[in-house]
């Protein structure tokens, strides 16, 4: 069974400094249709200006997953954490016991696009912890990398969640697929471009939720980036 969650229906914010789209309910955005799926908790797009961004602010027992689709985004935190995201790059943050942190676009001249990800953690009160590592598009390119997981297995990092997030960067016309175990469920999450997820069209800013799937097929209509969940 698969359900779309399409771009326009999402929550809508533009702040002017700051363009947000919430696939699940977040700040003064409420949906109790889509309040979380599975342990996929909030999954923004965010667009911010030039020079803008997120002042000092906190975060607990969440884990936190910034992904960059275009753009530079610039970090810093209570663990002493300093470092700028660009496509490519992906930042894990374990809340756990709390921390605080500001993100802001890196760039004077160009708008950041990148896509936050908050998962539930196994359990509440973990010691934060902060990981940072590049996947080259090489090794994005049509192939689904894996990029978060329990294990950390393959070079991905390791969240603190019966969740795999894995990355693609896809060629028209490249097909890629991934299995699902009995139980489990899956969450595609469309960067740029257009894909057919068993055989549903999905285009810019769309999700899908698959569940009671064998497994999870994506053929490329146009290049597209997209990101994969199977979640417990």
């Amino acid at each position: 069974m698969l359900t779309m969650r399409p771009a326009a229906e999402r929550g809508h914010f533009d702040f002017g400094w700051l363009d947000t789209c919430h696939s699940f309910s977040f700040g003064n955005y409420r949906d109790p249709a889509h309040d979380q799926f599975r342990a996929l908790r909030v999954l923004n797009e965010d667009r911010v200006q030039p020079g803008q961004g997120f002042g000092t602010h906190g975060h607990r027992d969440m884990e936190i997953l910034t992904w960059v689709l275009e753009g530079s985004l610039a970090h810093q935190d209570s663990m002493g954490q300093a470092g700028t995201l660009r496509p490519g790059d992906a930042q894990r943050m374990s809340a756990g016991t709390g921390i605080t942190h500001s993100e802001f676009n890196a760039s004077g001249t160009e708008v950041v696009h990148f896509l936050q990800i908050w998962v539930l953690p196994g359990r509440p009160g973990l010691t934060p912890e902060y990981e940072q590592r590049h996947f080259p598009a090489g090794d994005r390119r049509n192939r689904l990398r894996l990029i978060a997981s329990p294990g950390g297995e393959d070079g991905a990092m390791r969240w603190h969640q019966e969740v795999r997030l894995h990355a693609a960067l896809l060629d028209a016309g490249a097909s890629v697929s991934l299995p699902l175990a009995p139980g489990r469920a899956a969450w595609v999450q469309v960067g740029h471009g257009r894909v057919e997820v068993n055989g549903a069209e999905l285009g810019p800013g769309d999700g899908a939720a698959l569940e009671q799937e064998a497994l999870v097929a994506l053929k490329a209509l146009t290049g597209a980036e997209v990101l994969v969940f199977d979640l417990a």
